[in-house]
């Protein structure tokens, strides 16, 4: 008796991880017990038990279904990345061809407009460009002290903000605009120190956090390149 009491002391127990690993070190285990596998019942949700061979398939077939619809969304976002090459290939092509920075305005203007939205509006910080009077360009100057704070609220430690403006906000960084519902915005420059570039829309709903922001990166490194055509540098 004493021997069979050690026997059952020293019994391993089966647990998930025992299982897993005599699974793992006897692979042939499935072939040598064929017909118990066949007969194995798997608990289901619905239809309260399935074999095992029926399980496997089941979960074979999402594991594809899963694999196709990430196929369709790596499709879709070629598509939508070609599109927006396209359309930034064409912005630039149009915007160097430009005759004076008013024209260049009124073109970036008129891209945005083709793409549904209600305008695009520049400011340039005035520490970075020479904009001062007497130039012709003051109205695009934005003072870094008084932008600080929307950035800090809105962008953070990112360069991109796509959502809604507060009055006072709008009031700084488009003291023209009207209806405006929501906005794409993004720091010009490669560390965001040049000026900004807003997108309108009067949908509210139209620009909200977490969407794709590939058009504005590309945006704020477009522009400065030909800015430089009318305004100088500081």
């Amino acid at each position: 008796m004493k021997n069979i009491g050690e026997q059952v002391e020293t019994a391993p127990v089966l647990d998930d991880s025992t299982v897993s690993q005599f699974l793992v070190q006897n692979p042939d285990f499935f072939i040598r017990n064929a017909l118990q596998v066949e007969q194995m019942r798997i608990p289901h949700v619905n239809r309260g038990s399935v074999s095992l061979l029926e399980w496997q398939i089941t979960r074979q077939r999402r594991h594809i279904q899963q694999l196709e619809e990430d196929i369709g969304r790596l499709m879709e976002a070629a598509a939508t990345n070609e599109q927006l090459f396209n359309r930034l290939l064409d912005l630039q092509t149009d915007l160097a061809t430009a005759e004076s920075l008013q024209d260049f305005l009124s073109r970036l203007q008129r891209w945005a407009r083709s793409l549904g939205l209600s305008g695009a509006h520049m400011r340039l910080f005035s520490d970075k460009w020479l904009i001062g009077a007497p130039s012709d360009f003051t109205h695009l100057g934005l003072s870094r002290t008084a932008f600080e704070p929307l950035r800090i609220q809105r962008l953070g430690q990112g360069n991109h903000y796509l959502g809604t403006l507060n009055g006072p906000e709008l009031l700084l960084l488009m003291p023209q605009a009207r209806q405006v519902g929501s906005v794409a915005m993004t720091l010009m420059g490669e560390d965001g120190s040049l000026g900004v570039v807003i997108f309108t829309s009067r949908d509210s709903q139209h620009y909200q956090s977490g969407m794709g922001t590939v058009l504005l990166q590309q945006m704020a490194a477009l522009l400065p390149g030909l800015l430089v055509r009318w305004v100088a540098r500081l």
